[in-house]
């Protein structure tokens, strides 16, 4: 027996879906988890929270590929991933948490790529995300998930950091495989 077919609900420049409206959500998230965490840096409320917003993600894709998926989902989805895990690796190194350097590595690749997709889909083409890519997001959700277990991040310090570090060198990998993609279409 086959799977039903799934028609596409919404065209690819519909604004108003409920894709994108979780991804709105997570994004007016982003600000809440951070002011909590600074105020109760030690409470389960900030990990209730980033793991609320980590499984919304999965439940805005599954809609997405349900119901169609949009020009504005396609901007909207990645961007409330990075607000997210960079506002919040902000507060943990405000916290001490976290090392600097990877945030700041990882912060340029995002920088560099998001410029780089621009100026491709400009040009008429696309960059899909791949399997490094999407492996950096997960790795920095778990890393962060880490950082937020009350009492674990400071009394094992190093587990976040190599957590932090793994997706610091996914970030690079998958940031060179951008390039390399882009060079491909191009030439």
């Amino acid at each position: 027996m086959s799977s039903p077919q799934r028609v596409a609900v919404y065209g690819p420049s519909a604004l108003a879906t409920p894709a994108n409206a979780v991804s709105v959500v997570r994004l007016l998230l982003a600000p809440v988890i951070v002011v909590v965490l600074l105020g109760a840096p030690d409470g389960w409320v900030p990990l209730a929270l980033w793991a609320g917003v980590a499984l919304s993600d999965k439940v805005d894709g599954v809609l997405a590929r349900r119901q169609g998926v949009t020009r504005a989902g396609a901007f909207l989805d990645p961007l409330a991933d990075k607000v997210l895990v960079f506002s919040v690796l902000g507060a943990l190194w405000l916290l001490h948490r976290v090392p600097a350097l990877p945030i700041v590595i990882m912060g340029t690749r995002e920088i560099a790529v998001s410029v780089y997709r621009t100026q491709v889909l400009a040009g008429g083409q696309s960059l899909p995300a791949r399997l490094p890519g999407k492996l950096k997001m997960l790795v920095q959700v778990i890393a962060v998930g880490v950082a937020l277990v009350p009492g674990f991040a400071l009394h094992d310090e190093s587990v976040v950091t190599t957590l932090l570090w793994g997706a610091t060198v996914l970030a690079v990998v998958s940031g060179v495989q951008y390039f390399v993609d882009a060079r491909s279409i191009q030439s």
